[in-house]
């Protein structure tokens, strides 16, 4: 394990873990079709260092958040949130805070100018708890199929 934390904060790297985590991650991210494709995905995007914090309450993560460091033209160096996501039954506890101060604790760790993260035009909700957490919508995003 990577890192341990005294408040139920802690990095997932082991299988068993990334396991357990599986069912909050399907969440926020539907098209994942088992607890195997979810270790396969993580295993390739942990070597080009994407990495998981969980808030774990017992054995049963409630709370997940997979971020990266990157650099661009556009941002410098900042930390990148790929997913963030509260399980639906422990929503309004505070945990998407706790996670969002550790994310930019570990950002300023890691000597990162900013934290960014993308969210569906769609989330509304989302995008609430974003703006109380003091982030600010720059941008949107396009995208295009290229296959």
């Amino acid at each position: 394990m990577e890192a341990a934390f005294e408040d139920g904060l802690r990095a997932v790297d082991g299988e068993a873990e990334l396991r357990a985590c599986y069912p909050l991650m399907r969440q926020l991210r539907p098209h994942l079709t088992s607890a195997g494709e979810f270790v396969a995905r993580w295993r390739r995007q942990h070597d080009a260092g994407y990495r998981l914090l969980a808030l774990w309450q017992g054995d049963r993560p409630v709370a997940l958040a997979g971020y990266r460091v990157q650099e661009n033209m556009i941002h410098g160096r900042h930390l990148y949130v790929d997913d963030l996501v509260t399980d639906a039954e422990a929503r309004s506890a505070g945990h998407g805070a706790v996670l969002m101060a550790r994310l930019k604790q570990e950002a300023r760790r890691l000597g990162c100018d900013r934290l960014a993260l993308d969210t569906p035009m769609s989330n509304a909700l989302g995008q609430r708890f974003y703006f109380r957490q003091g982030l600010l919508a720059t941008a949107l995003r396009f995208l295009a199929p290229v296959a």
